[in-house]
C-alpha cells in the first residue's frame, strides 16, 4: 500500500520543486534589472522624493549629465535633485574645513582684545592710584579724565577711528586747570572751575606753555606706536574672517555643479552606488570648482606673514606691556615737571590769560620751596619757605620714590591669572603657519579620504576604469583652460571683492609699518631664548629683577610684599632720605678738616719751640 502511495507524492513534490525553482530564478533575473539600490541610496543621502526613481532601468533620452546608451535608472527630474544634493554636500565640506580656520581667528581676535583690556585697566589703575596717593588734591576731579583716556584707547584697540595722540594731549589739556590750580597755585580752585572762562583759556593754551614738558609727547609717540600695532593686528584678525565667511558662502558655478554632480551620482545610475571616483578625476573636478578661492592664495601667504610680523612688533621685547606701564611713569613726571616749574608756568600764564590768574596777595609765602637738580627755585619769602621746605618732598626725592616700579613690575601675571602676551602670541604663531598654504590645498583636502580611490577600479566619469589617464591641471584660474572636466569662465565676483580687500589690508599695514621685514623672529624655548625673561620664567625659579636688598617686590595688582601700596601711597611711610651726591673736584668734607689743621698747628709750634 506504501509502495503504490509514494511514486504518485514523489511525481507531485517534484513538479512543486521545479516550479519553485523557476520562480527563483524569474525573481533573480527580474531583481538584476530593477533600480533597487539606487533607490535606497537616494532616500538615504536624503536627495528627493523617492518616487522620482524608476522602478527598473529604462533608456531615457532627456538626461543632460548622466548620459549613456544602455538602460539608466536616472531621470532628468533625478539629475535636478543631485545637482541640489551634490552643491549642499560640497560646501558643507567645504564649511568643515574652514571652520577651524575661522575658530582659531575668532578665538584669537577675543583673546588678544580681552588681554588688551586687562593691560589697559591695569595701567588705568595703576595711574589711579597715583594719583590718589600722591597727588589726592586733584585725584577726585582727574579721575574721570583717567577713564575717559582708557576709554578712548580701548575702542582704538578695537578698530574705532580715534587718534591716538589727540587722545593723550586731550587727557593733559584737560588736567592742566586742576594741576595749575591745585599743584602749582593752591588756593584759587574757585577761579578755576569746570567750564569757567580760566578753565577754557587754560585747556587751550596747554601745548603752547608746556607745562608738563616733552612728556606728553613722548607718551603719545610710544603708545601711539605700539597700540597702533596692536590695532592693526585685531582688524587683520577680523579680514581673515571675512574672507574666510566669503569663501564658506560662495556660490559654485554652474559648470562646476554639473562637473560634481558627474563625479559623485552619476556611477548610481548604472547601479555602481558603492564606487568611488578616481583621485586624478576628483582634482580636476574640485580645482576647477575653487579656482576662484586659489586666486586667494598668494595675498593670504602674504597675509599669513603680515599678522606674523604683527604679532612679533607687539609682543616682541614685552612692547605693549611695558607701554601701558609707562603710562604712569609719565604721567607722574609730567606732574613734577609742572610743580618744579610752577613759577615759570604762573608768569606766561598771567600774560596770556590775563591778570586773572594771579595769585591773591602773601599767597607766594604759602608756596613750598621746590627744588631741582640744576636749579634752586625760592619763594620771594626766605622765612616761608625754609619753613615750608622741610615738609615739602623734593622732586629728585620723588623720582626715587618710584622709580623703582618701571624694574621690578613683573611681565607675566602670577599663575593664577591668565598668561602674558608673549605666551599668547606664541601660541597664535604656531597655530597661524598650519594654514599659511590653506586655499592652494583645500582641493586636496576635499579629495582625501573616502570620497577616492586610487586602485585598479574607480569611477573616471564615463564609467568604471583601471586608472585615470586625463591630464590633471595645477591650481588657479590660468590652469584651468586645460581642465578636461570643468569649463572654468571667470572668477567669482564676490570671491575677488575680498581679494582685494586682503591685497588692500596688505598694502596698508606695509606701508604703515614698513620695518615690519626686520622683524626677527622668536627662538624656540630652550635655543637661546631671553636669560630670566619673566615671560618664562616665575618668580620661585628665582627671576625676580636684582636691585638693592631692601627694594620691595611687586604683584601684578600693584600691592607690596607686605600689602602696602606701591610708590609710598601709604601715608605712614616715612619719606625716604635723598640719594648721596658725590662732588667731583671739591673740598673734602668739614669732619676731616679740622683734625688735619690741629695736626698742622701743632707740628708748628714742635718745631719753633726745638728751634729756639
Amino acid at each position: 500500500m506504501s509502495r503504490g502511495i509514494c511514486p504518485r507524492v514523489n511525481s507531485f513534490d517534484s513538479v512543486r520543486i521545479l516550479a519553485l525553482v523557476i520562480f527563483a530564478v524569474n525573481a533573480i533575473e527580474a531583481d538584476k534589472h530593477t533600480c533597487y539600490e539606487v533607490r535606497a541610496a537616494f532616500q538615504q543621502r536624503y536627495i528627493g522624493p523617492l518616487h522620482l526613481v524608476p522602478e527598473k532601468p529604462y533608456k531615457d533620452a532627456d538626461l543632460q549629465i548622466c548620459k549613456h546608451q544602455g538602460p539608466s535608472c536616472c531621470t532628468k527630474k533625478m539629475e535636478e535633485c543631485y545637482q541640489a544634493a551634490v552643491k549642499r554636500e560640497t560646501l558643507q565640506k567645504i564649511e568643515s574645513y574652514t571652520y577651524e580656520l575661522e575658530n582659531m581667528l575668532s578665538s584669537q581676535l577675543d583673546t588678544f582684545q580681552d588681554m588688551f583690556q586687562y593691560l589697559l585697566s591695569f595701567s588705568q589703575g595703576h595711574l589711579s592710584s597715583l594719583l590718589e596717593g600722591t597727588y589726592s588734591s586733584l585725584s577726585r576731579q582727574a579721575l574721570p579724565h583717567v577713564n575717559q583716556l582708557f576709554s578712548s584707547l580701548s575702542l582704538y584697540l578695537r578698530g574705532a577711528n580715534i587718534s591716538v595722540e589727540m587722545t593723550i594731549h586731550k587727557f593733559f589739556n584737560n588736567i592742566f586747570p586742576l594741576v595749575y590750580a591745585r599743584l602749582i597755585n593752591p588756593g584759587i580752585e574757585g577761579s578755576v572751575t569746570a567750564g569757567s572762562t580760566m578753565g577754557d583759556c587754560l585747556r587751550m593754551i596747554r601745548q603752547d606753555v608746556k607745562p608738563f614738558g616733552n612728556h606728553p609727547v613722548t607718551m603719545a609717540q610710544e603708545l601711539a606706536e605700539v597700540l597702533e600695532t596692536g590695532r592693526q593686528l585685531s582688524l587683520g584678525l577680523d579680514k581673515g574672517l571675512e574672507v574666510i565667511n566669503a569663501t564658506e558662502h560662495a556660490d559654485l558655478s554652474r559648470d562646476c555643479v554639473k562637473g560634481l554632480a558627474k563625479m559623485v551620482y552619476c556611477s548610481h545610475c548604472r547601479g555602481l552606488t558603492l564606487i568611488k571616483p578616481c583621485v586624478g578625476y576628483c582634482l580636476n573636478v574640485m580645482r576647477g570648482c575653487l579656482a576662484s578661492m586659489a586666486e586667494l592664495d598668494q595675498p593670504w601667504r602674504t597675509y599669513i606673514s603680515s599678522l606674523k610680523k604683527l604679532t612679533l612688533a607687539m609682543a616682541g621685547h614685552h612692547s605693549l606691556e611695558l607701554a601701558m606701564l609707562g603710562v604712569r611713569g609719565h604721567v607722574n613726571e609730567a606732574l613734577l615737571y609742572a610743580q618744579s616749574h610752577g613759577p615759570l608756568i604762573t608768569a606766561t600764564v598771567d600774560k596770556v590769560c590775563g591778570l586773572s590768574t594771579r595769585e591773591p596777595p602773601g599767597m607766594w609765602s604759602m608756596r613750598p620751596e621746590v627744588t631741582t637738580s640744576s636749579t634752586t627755585l625760592t619763594s620771594p619769602s626766605p622765612s616761608a619757605s625754609s619753613s615750608s621746605s622741610s615738609s615739602h618732598i623734593l622732586p629728585v626725592e620723588r623720582v626715587a620714590r618710584f622709580a623703582h616700579l618701571k624694574s621690578s613690575f613683573p611681565l607675566k601675571p602670577s599663575k593664577s591669572n591668565n598668561p602674558n602676551l608673549r605666551t599668547l602670541s606664541r601660541e597664535f604663531l604656531g597655530q597661524l603657519q598650519r594654514y599659511k598654504s590653506f586655499f592652494n590645498t583645500l582641493p586636496e583636502l576635499l579629495c582625501d579620504g573616502e570620497q577616492t580611490m586610487d586602485d585598479s577600479t574607480c569611477w573616471g566619469g564615463d564609467g568604471v576604469v583601471e586608472s585615470y589617464n586625463a591630464r590633471i591641471v595645477r591650481n588657479g584660474l590660468h590652469a584651468q583652460r586645460q581642465n578636461p572636466e570643468v569649463k572654468v569662465r571667470s572668477m567669482d565676483p564676490t570671491i575677488a571683492e575680498f581679494k582685494k580687500r586682503l591685497e588692500h589690508f596688505n598694502q596698508e599695514t606695509q606701508e604703515k609699518f614698513p620695518n615690519l621685514n626686520e622683524i626677527e623672529v622668536w627662538e624656540e624655548p630652550g635655543s637661546g631664548e631671553e636669560q630670566g625673561s619673566t615671560a618664562d620664567c616665575d618668580d620661585e625659579d628665582g627671576c625676580q629683577s636684582s636691585g638693592d636688598d631692601d627694594e620691595q617686590n611687586y604683584d601684578i595688582n600693584g600691592q607690596t610684599s607686605d600689602g602696602g601700596q606701591p610708590g609710598g601711597d601709604n601715608t605712614q611711610e616715612p619719606h625716604p632720605k635723598p640719594p648721596a651726591v658725590k662732588v667731583v673736584g671739591g673740598s673734602p668734607p668739614t669732619s676731616w678738616q679740622q683734625p688735619r689743621c690741629l695736626a698742622l698747628l701743632f707740628a708748628g709750634l714742635c718745631l719753633k719751640w726745638l728751634l729756639i
